[in-house]
C-alpha cells in the first residue's frame, strides 16, 4: 500500500484509511517500532482497561467470593517449604 506524506503543521505525517484503522483495531495510539530499516506501527491495546472499576463493583455487590477453596483438604503444603 502506498501512502502520501503530508504536511501537518511543522511536521510531516500520513493518514491511514478508515478500513485499516478498523481492521487493526487502532484506537487513540499506536506503538512505533523501528526494526531493521522498517517502521512498524502496532496498535496499543489495553485488554484489562476497566477491570479496576468492575472489581470495585463486584466487591460492592458481594460478588467477589472464591468459587472453590484455594487449599484442598488433601494438599501437601510441606513440599513447598
Amino acid at each position: 500500500m502506498e501512502l502520501s506524506v503530508i504536511q501537518i503543521g511543522n511536521s510531516k505525517g500520513f493518514r491511514l484509511s478508515k478500513t485499516l484503522i478498523e481492521k487493526y483495531n487502532i484506537k487513540d495510539k499506536v506503538e512505533l517500532i523501528l526494526e531493521k530499516g522498517y517502521i512498524i506501527l502496532k496498535p496499543i491495546s489495553k485488554p484489562r482497561n476497566g477491570w479496576e472499576k468492575a472489581f470495585k463493583e463486584m466487591s460492592k455487590e458481594g460478588d467477589d467470593k472464591l468459587l472453590f477453596n484455594d487449599v484442598f483438604e488433601d494438599e501437601n503444603l510441606e513440599e513447598w517449604i
